[in-house]
């Protein structure tokens, strides 16, 4: 059987390519599935749309930050674990120095507006991606009425009604376990011969990948692998410093949520923003929105915020260290105990999700799952777009509802001609996603360091 390597993608052209995607990262999870599907899927072609989509749906049901963990295990798939190693780091990498240089000038001098200026148009411009991969994604899962109807219901669910996110996962599988049983034609939204044709027109095919065969002791190999580079430095901080050290307390904070962490970021901030303000006084009331402010604006995954969390908690409480050495060990710590743990659920459960793809039950749960997922990334498309647009949006409760309600006097004009631009690039004059992205970027630099101070 060929190796994983007889594909035509070298390490080199990958770690690239993760890098920009990283770089690009904008737009939370559904910008960041949302650029990842464009340059993986439609334009390099390196994996199919059945692929791509039951990657998802595995890293929609686990801990942590979906977008990150697709990275990992596309890599995975591409060049093994240590390409999944390089995938996921990269994915982090460019909003892990971007916060800790934000979270420097923010601890310094309360300024960030001079790397905020960076990113400005990039965030208004994603918008425009993040809406163009609901359409790419939806019209390829929604090929019938009764996909229609889950992702419709999905978004109900979770928009209004605020459903927790694994329940609605949850619930989608169970309907597509049943109808697959039941109406399987009605559930399997990639046939055999459409998704051979996918495969055929893909790079990476089933018979070139022989490392996602799973076995007990690969798996026992990796668990105590990725468990030792997940708690050896938290057990070294507590020798070192003790456990009542500010370091060695964010270690375990941030390793506790890291594991409850479904359904996106959102699901544990409120938590983290009590703990870090009421009882640990690591942040003052309000810095918890400057800390969200940075991670939405900068590449790479909303929960990365843990890292302005841990920067500005042992910036606060530094001894016996200087306050910005200890602040940089706490950004290391934070990032490393939030994220090491995606690599374990990815190369641990990959290999296993690999080998059921052909199963014909567990396809129709995972398509449900699919159309599910297309009315979550709407959601999040809307709330990303209410926020790009709007600079102060509530949310009213009543009746078993949430809606949004955006202060229109708090319209963000320059983002929202960036967006329309964009869209307008991107739909109608077919822009490339690097040129649309540069112009926006460059539109935004101009508008927050030019035309803002002048006008305000």
């Amino acid at each position: 059987m060929p190796s994983a390597r007889s594909h035509r993608i070298s390490y080199q052209e990958a770690f690239h390519t993760w890098l920009k995607i990283g770089l690009l990262s904008f737009g939370g999870p559904a910008g960041q599935i949302a650029i990842m599907h464009r340059i993986l899927v439609e334009e390099k072609r390196w994996i199919s749309e059945s692929r791509f989509l039951h990657a998802l749906n595995y890293c929609m049901l686990i801990p942590g930050p979906e977008a990150q963990q697709l990275t990992i295990y596309i890599g995975w798939l591409l060049h093994g674990w240590r390409g999944g190693v390089v995938a996921g780091t990269l994915f982090v990498l460019p909003g892990f120095l971007s916060i800790f240089v934000l979270s420097l000038l923010y601890a310094l001098y309360q300024q960030t507006e001079l790397v905020t200026a960076l990113f400005f148009g990039l965030k208004a411009a994603t918008l425009a991606i993040v809406v163009e991969a609901v359409f790419r994604i939806g019209r390829k899962v929604l090929k019938n009425r009764t996909m229609v109807i889950l992702a419709a219901c999905a978004f109900v669910g979770i928009f209004f009604l605020e459903l927790p996110f694994p329940l609605i996962v949850l619930a989608a599988g169970l309907i597509g376990l049943i109808g697959g049983h039941a109406r399987p034609k009605h559930f399997c939204v990639i046939h055999g011969h459409e998704a051979a044709t996918e495969e055929r027109n893909s790079v990476i095919h089933d018979h070139q990948i022989n490392h996602t065969q799973p076995t007990w002791g690969r798996a026992i190999r990796v668990t105590a692998l990725w468990l030792a580079i997940w708690f050896v430095p938290i057990a070294l901080l507590f020798a070192w410093l003790g456990s009542g050290h500010v370091l060695f307390v964010e270690s375990l904070f941030f390793s506790k949520a890291a594991v409850v962490t479904f359904g996106g970021a959102y699901a544990v901030l409120a938590y983290m923003a009590q703990q870090a303000v009421e009882v640990y006084g690591w942040l003052q009331p309000g810095e918890m929105l400057d800390g969200l402010g940075m991670a939405e604006t900068t590449p790479g995954p909303l929960i990365q915020v843990v890292q302005f969390v841990g920067f500005m908690g042992a910036y606060r409480n530094p001894d016996p260290f200087d306050p910005l050495m200890a602040a940089t060990m706490a950004s290391v710590i934070t990032t490393w105990v939030t994220f090491v743990p995606c690599f374990l659920w990815i190369l641990l459960g990959a290999p296993y999700i690999e080998r059921l793809r052909d199963n014909k039950l567990l396809s129709a749960g995972l398509s449900a799952i699919t159309a599910a997922v297309v009315g979550v990334v709407l959601n999040l498309a809307i709330w990303f777009a209410a926020h790009v647009a709007f600079g102060h949006v509530e949310e009213w409760r009543g009746f078993g509802l949430r809606l949004l309600l955006p202060e229109w006097a708090s319209a963000d004009y320059a983002s929202i001609v960036i967006a329309l631009g964009a869209f307008f690039a991107m739909f109608k004059l077919k822009w490339n996603m690097i040129l649309t992205l540069g112009v926006a970027s460059f539109a935004g630099i101009g508008y927050v360091l030019l035309i803002y101070p002048w006008v305000y």
